[in-house]
């Protein structure tokens, strides 16, 4: 919540959490703090925040980058010190991913619902050094208003993206970008009712939807029909359901978190069986909590010593007078939080 734009002090990284002051609908769930939040979107009185995409510097951590839609206004390039490094004006974009295809080969794509009628998929390429997005083209994928979006990079070196537009009809597409940006579908899944959160594991392909009043979607890889994994039950999920983010460990381990909008909460399962692996909710602190939180994002790795264990994005909904941002927590500090 609170507006402003302020960089949490190093030394402050205790990871104190306090009770969330909210009441809570679901299952209770622990507080920790954003460390950081980024400057806010330029589209004021508005839902225009919306989806975060975090790229890693393997060579200097602290030079990490985070993509983030502005809805109404294009595409961030946010520092982890939450500045606008650059932005790129395109409304009606609505998610964000990216998969770094190799060196000098950081694909951004996101869902573009600027025709209502027919979704699109908007590529840009990243330059890391300048933070400046490229425009490679737009390419059709399928009927419907385009929402949910996520990709990885496959084992042969192939870039899949899916797309989950509003309507339900999730696409797996294999994008070329040798010369005019093209896509191939390689498959057609259907959800009951409006999805959005979309995370596909890097291991194996194994992808996962979120319907918003229904839960999560499980399809395995080549599968055309998926599995409702685990339900929005007004507990551990409180409508609506919206992003996912994967944060893989091992061969098959790891967690997959859920925006559980409807009580400001998020939620950790274990993979690969989706065990409930606790819940938590941003609190309030030196910086303001987050509320209605639509994508979120983490990745473990190093970022630097502000950082520990990774990063965990969030859209803020409610982010006091200003307009929408992003809260940004250590992902060790969610960890520690939830085995405690």
């Amino acid at each position: 919540m609170r507006g402003g734009f302020h960089v949490f002090a190093l030394a402050s990284l205790g990871l104190s959490a306090a009770c969330a002051t909210i009441p809570a609908m679901g299952d209770p769930a622990v507080a920790v703090q954003a460390v950081v939040e980024t400057e806010p979107v330029g589209t004021a009185n508005e839902d225009a925040a919306d989806d975060p995409a975090i790229w890693n510097n393997a060579g200097d951590p602290a030079a990490s980058l985070i993509v983030a839609t502005d809805k109404k206004g294009g595409l961030y390039v946010y520092g982890l010190d939450g500045r606008i490094r650059s932005f790129h004006a395109q409304p009606g974009l609505n998610n964000v991913d990216l998969v770094d295809m190799g060196p000098g080969n950081v694909v951004v794509f996101a869902s573009d619902r600027s025709d209502l009628a027919n979704a699109k998929i908007a590529l840009f390429r990243l330059d890391t050094a300048s933070a400046k997005l490229a425009p490679l083209g737009t390419i059709a994928s399928g009927s419907g208003e385009a929402y949910g979006i996520c990709g990885y990079r496959r084992a042969d070196g192939a870039l899949v993206v899916f797309t989950a537009p509003k309507e339900g009809n999730i696409g797996e597409w294999q994008v070329s970008l040798d010369g005019a940006p093209s896509a191939t579908r390689l498959r057609a899944m259907q959800v009951p009712s409006q999805p959005e959160g979309c995370a596909v594991d890097p291991r194996n392909g194994t992808l996962y939807i979120g319907e918003e009043a229904g839960g999560i979607w499980r399809f395995a890889p080549g599968q055309t029909d998926g599995e409702l994994a685990v339900r929005v039950d007004g507990r551990k999920l409180v409508a609506d359901l919206e992003g996912l983010a994967l944060v893989p460990e091992g061969s098959d381990g790891g967690w997959l978190y859920a925006s559980s909008q409807g009580d400001n909460a998020y939620m950790r399962f274990r993979l690969p069986d989706l065990a409930p692996a606790g819940r938590f909710r941003i609190a309030e602190g030196t910086l303001g909590s987050t509320e209605e939180t639509d994508g979120i994002e983490a990745m473990r790795g190093d970022f630097g010593p502000g950082f520990p264990g990774g990063l965990f994005v969030a859209q803020d909904g409610v982010n006091g007078t200003a307009a929408q941002n992003f809260k940004i927590v250590p992902l060790g500090t969610i960890e520690s939080a939830l085995e405690n």
